[in-house]
Formats: structure tokens, sequence, C-alpha cells
């Protein structure tokens, strides 16, 4: 009986740990275009068609006065690098890169927005 207890309390403990362990699944998903936000987390500029988008984590924005807009992803646009977080999918015989629902194309050393 004393061996019973034992084991249940053992296997509880365990239990308790592995739920705390538990692995979490963050989706992450493209902010709705219009999004109005203050600061943007280390931005990179990047000038398309004589216009300034900045690129953080995968979003794209437009400057508007102090704030920034989410943007569409413009079409032709290139960036150095992507997040390590990026899916890597053939599409048609062609290796593609999706990051937050932006497809990209690596060109180069370089990543390019295309449309699938």
């Amino acid at each position: 009986m004393k061996n019973l207890k034992l084991i249940l309390m053992m296997l509880a403990l365990v239990g308790t740990f592995s739920i705390a362990n538990a692995q979490k699944t963050v989706v992450r998903v493209y902010p709705k275009h219009g999004t109005v936000v203050k600061t943007v987390n280390k931005p990179r500029v990047v000038v398309h068609n004589k216009t300034n988008f900045y690129f953080s984590d995968g979003v794209w924005y437009r400057a508007q006065g102090r704030n920034y807009v989410v943007a569409a992803a413009p079409v032709g646009i290139t960036v150095r690098r992507l997040p390590r977080a990026r899916s890597v999918v053939m599409v048609n015989g062609r290796k593609l890169y999706k990051y937050r629902g932006v497809w990209y194309r690596k060109t180069g050393r370089n990543y390019i927005v295309v449309n699938v």
C-alpha cells in the first residue's frame, strides 16, 4: 500500500512537470492592412518606386506622420533577410518562402516579394 501511494505520487509529480513544460504553439498572423501603430521594432527602410516602406519582423509599414500604418507588401520589393520562422514551399517547381502570408523568391542574396 505504501509503495502504491509512492508510485501514484511520483506519477502525479511527473505529470505536473510535463504539463508545465508543454510546448506552446505560436501562430503569427499578418496584421490587418491599415492598422496604425506608434512604434516599430528596429525597422529597415526599403525604398520602392520612390516610396519609403518600413520592414520589421516580416510586416510592411508606411509612415503616416509619427505613426506607422500596416501596408500590403509591394510586389517586386526586395529585402536582404527574412525572419527565421519563414516557411520554404515548393510551388510549381519553384522554391518560395512564405512568412506571415507574404510570398518571397530568393534572387542572389536578396528576397523579392512575388504574387502566387
